[in-house]
This record gives structure tokens, C-alpha cells and sequence, in this order.
């Protein structure tokens, strides 16, 4: 059964839609999702009203994230993942099962880098998650995989490089694009407040590291 708020989130959705706009957007994404062709600022704004209205509750409606999930557009996806975000201080334990579920489905680099950034918030949150992390680093998935790599963006001083060390080695070799790119990504990141760590982890794992990797991780050193 669709919930009310779905139903009303759709029509304010088809009431912005642009076909064009729709079409150049599906290309960018390989034609992997359709959407609505709503820009990104619209469709914010049209989801700001219902964040809003469940932050008062203080709780995370996850039915009707559910069925915002499996909706075919993919601006419903992007709902779902600004919901999360912005009511990230709600999550529990428990959810890193629901967020999983997220992960494992409809799949593409937007998606699984903006889940990264919502499960690392739990990550520090619950640490005893960091031994999913690691599982995860290991993921026969390798999107999971990204996520895992991924999660400590941001962290600067919060960072646990003996974790990120950990999951970065078990993704050496790899010949995937987007988990080399990853790797650049995640030392890049760390480089900012920890320079010396990163100079010295490329110098210790020169010979595994894929050229994207260590060009993204230099960047700025």
C-alpha cells in the first residue's frame, strides 16, 4: 500500500518534471536510472517539507523509504538518501542493515558515495561497526567495497589509519576503476591532515597501488 506522503512526494515530483532534462540526465548516468530531469536545487527544495516535517518527529519513517526506494525514477532514490542524511542523528544500530539493503540495491557511484558518507556518520557513532568495515573491504560486491574505503572521508583527526590501512590493503591489485579511484580518493582525503602518513604509505605499497590511485593520492602532496 503506497503511504500518503509517497503519494503526495510523486505528484509534486511529476509537477517539476522536464523530459528533456530527463533524457540528458539518464545518458549521464549510462542509462542505468530514469528521472524526472529536475535539477538538483529543485529538488531539494521539494524535498525540504517532508525532512522537515520528520525531523519534528524525531524518528526515521523507513516504510516510506521503502517505498521511495523501489520507485523507478531516480530522483526517488536521491530522496531516500537526502532523508537519511538529514536525519542521520536518528539512526541506531539496528539501521546499518536497512542502509545495507540501500547499498545492495540500484547501484551506481552516486548512490553508494553519498550511502559512504551517511554510514561513516554511524561508523563513529557505533564503533563496534568498524569490524563490518573491515568484512566489507572484503565484500565479493565491489561497491560495498567502496563504501568501505570510503566511509572515513571527512574524518581528518577522527580517522583510525590502522582501520584504513586494513581495508586499503585488502584492495590493492584491484583492476576495477572505481575502486582504485577510491583508494586515490580515501589517501587524498587523509593527506589533507596527515601528509606523512599518506607520503609513506605510497612509498610502502608503491608496487601495488594502480597508477589512478597514487595520481589521485598525491594531489595534494
Amino acid at each position: 500500500m503506497t503511504s500518503s506522503k509517497l503519494h503526495t512526494l510523486k505528484q509534486q515530483l511529476n509537477l517539476l518534471q522536464n523530459p528533456h532534462e530527463a533524457q540528458k540526465m539518464s545518458a549521464y548516468m549510462r542509462q542505468h536510472f530514469s528521472f524526472y530531469g529536475i535539477p538538483a536545487t529543485k529538488r531539494r527544495d521539494c524535498f525540504k517539507p517532508f525532512l522537515q516535517a520528520d525531523k519534528k518527529e524525531k524518528q526515521i519513517d523507513w516504510e516510506f523509504l521503502n517505498q521511495a526506494w523501489c520507485e523507478e525514477e531516480r530522483e526517488m532514490q536521491y530522496f531516500v538518501l537526502d532523508y537519511i542524511r538529514s536525519l542521520k542523528t536518528y539512526l541506531t544500530t539496528e539501521d546499518l542493515e536497512k542502509l545495507e539493503k540501500f547499498a545492495r540495491d540500484k547501484q551506481w557511484w552516486d548512490s553508494i558515495d553519498h550511502l559512504a558518507r551517511t554510514i561513516g556518520y554511524l561508523v563513529i557513532k557505533e564503533p563496534q561497526f568498524k569490524n563490518t568495515m573491515l568484512a566489507w573491504a572484503q565484500d565479493t560486491d565491489f561497491w560495498i567495497r567502496r563504501i568501505a574505503i570510503l566511509h572515513q572521508l571527512g574524518y581528518k583527526d577522527k580517522t583510525d589509519p590502522i582501520l584504513l590501512e586494513k581495508i586499503l590493503s585488502r584492495n590493492l591489485g584491484s583492476d576495477q576503476f572505481f575502486i582504485n579511484k577510491a583508494i586515490g580518493w580515501a589517501l587524498r582525503d587523509y593527506s589533507k591532515s596527515h601528509p606523512n602518513w599518506v607520503s609513506d604509505f605510497l612509498v610502502r605499497y608503491q608496487d601495488q597501488l594502480a597508477p589512478l590511485s597514487i595520481r589521485e593520492a598525491s594531489k595534494y602532496l
